[in-house]
């Protein structure tokens, strides 16, 4: 399987392309959901163990299922016929990739600003991000935009690229399994502090290297793009750390680099105004060009990920040979 899991990943990176995510057909990462959910009910009756511990015990539960199922499933494809085998492959590196879907949301918000009207837009963006889109206006709406877009791009998109390069079909899967956990479970309140506090750490632990190796990815594509390639880093090298994620601001900081504008700033969530730092070395104005910039930069980015990767690979393996 591994001599053709290049074409096995490029096959599956068109396949989002094309197709994006599945509305109809049973997705995986919804499993997942599914078991998290269970998962943490069953272990919430269990008063003798700290909730800490529980969800320690979920991470395992979840994240060793998904490792045990995706590897059984290949492994009956697999013995069933090679070629079975390989479309199941990329079938599992289709449903962990979701570029095409992360575009299609923010072509949504893009077209109701050009089309349908503010209130339209406010309702499509409250579909991507947790804060308050009420009494968000025009620029307001592209900057939420633009920052989930960026913040993604290593969620949906590098991350589990990078897994797949290293480990396949089940270590994309598991990256899923992990990020998906840190989504239900990674909040810092009553009910989850302790509980999401393994599941946010690992999340955490898995996306530092992806985060980080984005950067260059989005300087290489912003140059191709007529951007601004060499501000991607200097917006990274001063701001990147200034956000509440430890990996988050990296992605964020290149955007904002790359496309000239300032993200971050002043926010509500729940009806409680905060003020978060801002990312990003300049302050121009974030518009509907930018908005349209930054599908295409996520887009590029994501194939030269890719390409990268897979070069990488193709290198090492003909000097081990």
């Amino acid at each position: 399987m591994s001599a053709d899991l290049e074409l096995q990943l490029l096959a599956a990176f068109i396949l989002d392309l094309l197709l994006g995510d599945p509305r109809k057909l049973p997705h995986p990462v919804k499993s997942i959901g599914f078991l998290a959910v269970n998962t943490e009910a069953l272990l919430r009756k269990y008063r003798e163990i700290s909730l800490r511990v529980a969800g320690i015990l979920a991470v395992v539960i979840v994240v060793g299922g998904t490792v045990v199922v995706t590897s059984g499933v290949l492994w009956l494809c697999f013995s069933v016929h090679p070629l079975f085998g390989v479309a199941a492959s990329i079938v599992i590196l289709y449903f962990s990739f979701a570029a095409e879907d992360l575009a299609r949301h923010a072509r949504a918000v893009l077209t109701a600003l050009e089309q349908e009207g503010l209130q339209q837009a406010r309702e499509k963006v409250g579909m991507m991000v947790g804060r308050d889109t009420v009494a968000m206006d025009k620029e307001d709406v592209v900057r939420a935009t633009v920052e989930s877009v960026a913040e993604n791009t290593v969620d949906g998109v590098t991350a589990p690229l990078f897994y797949a390069l290293l480990f396949g079909p089940v270590g994309a899967m598991t990256y899923k399994a992990i990020n998906t956990l840190d989504s239900m479970f990674g909040y810092k309140n009553e009910r989850y502090m302790d509980f999401g506090w393994a599941s946010a750490k690992l999340d955490d632990i898995a996306n530092y290297l992806p985060a980080r190796l984005t950067v260059p990815v989005v300087g290489f594509a912003a140059w191709l793009m007529r951007l601004d390639g060499h501000a991607v880093f200097r917006s990274v090298v001063r701001t990147a750390r200034q956000h509440a994620s430890p990996n988050a601001g990296f992605s964020e900081a290149a955007f904002a680099g790359a496309l000239g504008v300032r993200l971050g700033g002043p926010r509500s969530y729940g009806g409680i105004r905060q003020t978060l730092p801002y990312l990003g070395i300049v302050e121009d104005d974030c518009t509907i060009d930018t908005l349209r910039k930054t599908i295409r930069l996520m887009v590029l980015s994501a194939f030269l990920f890719l390409a990268s990767g897979v070069f990488i690979r193709l290198t090492v393996q003909g000097s081990v040979t």
